[in-house]
C-alpha cells in the first residue's frame, strides 16, 4: 500500500543523495534550492573526501560514508541512488524497508531479478519508486509524444534512438559484470524512448558491439565494447534501432527520430550554444554539445520536482520501477545477442 502524505501534514520531505558524483551533485543542487517541498538533509558518499567536498559546495552540513547511517536519520524521507549500478539493488532494498521513497538512477539494477527484488520491497513497504530517466521530463521529448499521441505522423512504424558520449569510460565500466556495458550505462535511456513511443514491448534483438576506443584495455577485458548497435522488433510489428558509443570525443550526441505511416519527427539539437562564426577561413563554426548536463539541464530539474510532486499527492511517479526493469531486460537481451552473434527474443 502506498504511503501518502497530506499537503498539511507533510508539506517538506527530506532528501539524501547517495553518490556525491557528477549525476549525485546535479540531483543535489536541485533539492538543495529548486525543487519546492523538498530539503537536502545529506550526501552519502564512500569516500570521505568526496563527501566533504560536496556538503561544502552545497553548504550542507550533514553527510555519511556509510548509506545505512543515513537510513537511520529520522530527517530523511527519500533517497536519491546515483552509485554504480552493481549497488542499487541492495540500497534501493535496504531504503525501502527502512520507509524511504526512492529516486533510483538508470540503470535500475543489473538483471531483471534484481529489479524485481526492488520493485517487491518499495511495494511492500509502501514507498514511492521512480526511475531516472530524465528523457522522459524534457519539454520536447513530451511534446514528441504529443505528437504522436495526437496522431501527427500516424502510425508509429520505426524509433530510432541514438546516444554518444565524449568522456572515457570510468575503469570500473570496462568490467560488464560490474556495468553491463554501454547497452546499460548509455544507451538504457534510448531503450527507454523506444518502449516509451512504441508504447510496445520489445520482443526480440540483434546487436553487434566493439571495442575501437579503448583498445589498450582489449587483453583484460575482451568483452567490452565501446559502441553497439542493436536491431530491435517490438510485439506488435514496429521496429526499433539504438546506436551507442562511448569516447567518440567531438561533443555529447543524443537524436531519436520517430517515423510514422504520415511523417516523421525529429528530436535532439547538436549544437550548445546559438552562435554560429564565420572567418577567413570561410567556414562556419558552431560550438558542440559538449554534455548530457547541458543538453538535459530543465529536464533533470523537472524528473526531481516530480518525484516530491509524487510523494506529496501520494500518486504513482511518471516513470516506474516496471518501466527500469524493462530496460534492464532488454539490456540482458541486448549483451547475450552481442556474445552468441545471434537473435535474441524475449519472454
Amino acid at each position: 500500500m502506498r504511503v501518502a502524505y497530506a499537503m498539511n501534514s507533510k508539506s517538506e520531505i527530506g532528501i539524501c543523495v547517495i553518490g556525491a558524483g557528477r549525476a549525485g551533485l546535479i540531483h543535489a543542487h536541485h533539492f538543495r534550492k529548486n525543487v519546492p517541498f523538498a530539503r537536502l538533509v545529506a550526501v552519502v558518499d564512500p569516500s570521505q573526501e568526496a563527501a566533504e567536498k560536496a556538503i561544502h559546495e552545497l553548504e550542507i552540513n550533514r553527510y555519511y560514508t556509510d548509506y545505512t547511517q543515513a537510513l537511520d536519520d529520522q530527517d530523511i524521507d527519500a533517497v536519491v541512488v546515483v552509485t554504480p549500478t552493481i549497488y542499487h539493488k541492495e540500497i534501493v532494498v535496504a531504503a525501502a524497508r527502512a520507509g524511504k521513497h526512492v529516486l533510483c538512477e538508470k540503470p535500475m539494477a543489473m538483471n531483471e531479478q534484481e529489479c524485481d527484488e526492488m520493485i517487491a520491497a518499495c511495494e511492500s513497504a509502501g514507498v514511492t519508486l521512480q526511475m531516472a530517466f530524465m528523457r522522459r521530463f524534457d519539454d520536447s521529448f513530451i511534446e514528441a509524444k504529443r505528437q504522436i499521441d495526437s496522431g501527427a505522423i500516424g502510425e508509429v512504424v520505426l524509433v530510432k534512438s541514438l546516444t554518444r558520449g565524449p568522456s572515457k569510460p570510468m575503469p570500473w565500466m570496462y568490467d560488464l559484470k560490474k556495468s553491463n556495458g554501454p547497452l546499460a550505462e548509455v544507451n538504457s535511456h534510448d531503450i527507454d524512448t523506444l518502449r516509451w513511443f512504441a508504447e510496445s514491448e520489445i520482443s526480440e534483438v540483434y546487436a553487434t558491439g566493439g571495442n575501437f576506443r579503448n583498445r589498450e584495455i582489449r587483453h583484460e577485458y575482451p568483452d567490452f565494447y565501446d559502441s553497439v548497435a542493436l536491431t530491435a522488433k517490438f510485439s506488435d510489428g514496429k521496429q526499433g534501432s539504438i546506436d551507442g558509443a562511448l569516447y567518440v570525443q567531438y561533443g555529447y550526441d543524443s537524436r531519436v527520430e520517430v517515423v510514422g505511416t504520415e511523417g516523421v519527427i525529429f528530436l535532439g539539437q547538436t549544437h550548445e550554444k546559438s552562435i554560429v562564426v564565420a572567418g577567413r577561413d570561410h567556414q562556419l563554426k558552431r560550438p558542440f554539445m559538449n554534455s548530457w548536463r547541458s543538453l538535459f539541464k530543465e529536464a533533470y530539474l523537472a524528473e526531481d520536482t516530480d518525484f516530491i510532486a509524487s510523494i506529496l499527492e501520494g500518486r504513482n511517479p511518471r516513470v516506474t520501477g516496471y518501466d527500469g526493469k524493462m530496460a534492464v531486460k532488454v539490456v540482458e537481451a541486448g549483451n547475450r545477442s552481442i556474445g552468441s552473434g545471434s537473435v535474441v527474443k524475449l519472454d
